[in-house]
């Protein structure tokens, strides 16, 4: 598993089924700062409580849920890429962190002015509508 090969902690120790669930307490960095960051540049996660969190409204877990992927033909070198996409995004994340301290409004002004995530999303949209889209 890439995500579990670059220290992130999934809470099943792997994927047995179609929901992802990782725990980013280890990357010092919230769900909520993630979901908005991957809304931003064209990834559907949602933030999600982990076991070890103090407060449901801080959660620092994000949720991934692989059924849309499978059914537009994603096969699994297509999800390894889709996790560096994700890798890459929780990087920039954290240095946006950096800069603008823990609360999550002026993560979301710096993040809005980050031209390397224009780049990603161009990225992920292009690599996403090489896919087929069915109604």
């Amino acid at each position: 598993n890439y995500f579990m090969e670059n220290g992130y902690k999934i809470m099943t120790n792997g994927t047995d089924n179609h929901i992802v669930l990782l725990n980013l307490r280890n990357k010092s960095i919230t769900g909520s700062k993630i979901e908005k960051i991957c809304e931003y540049v064209d990834i559907s996660i949602n933030k999600n409580s982990v076991a070890s969190d103090k407060s449901a409204l801080n959660p620092c877990g994000i949720r991934l849920g692989t059924s849309a992927l499978t059914s537009r033909g994603f096969k699994e070198e297509d999800f390894i890429k889709v996790v560096k996409f994700i890798d890459s995004v929780i990087q920039i994340s954290l240095e946006i962190q950096k800069k603008s301290g823990p609360k999550l409004v002026d993560f979301i002004k710096m993040m809005e002015s980050n031209n390397e995530l224009l780049d990603i999303k161009k990225n992920i949209n292009d690599f996403a509508n090489s896919f087929e889209f069915y109604d």
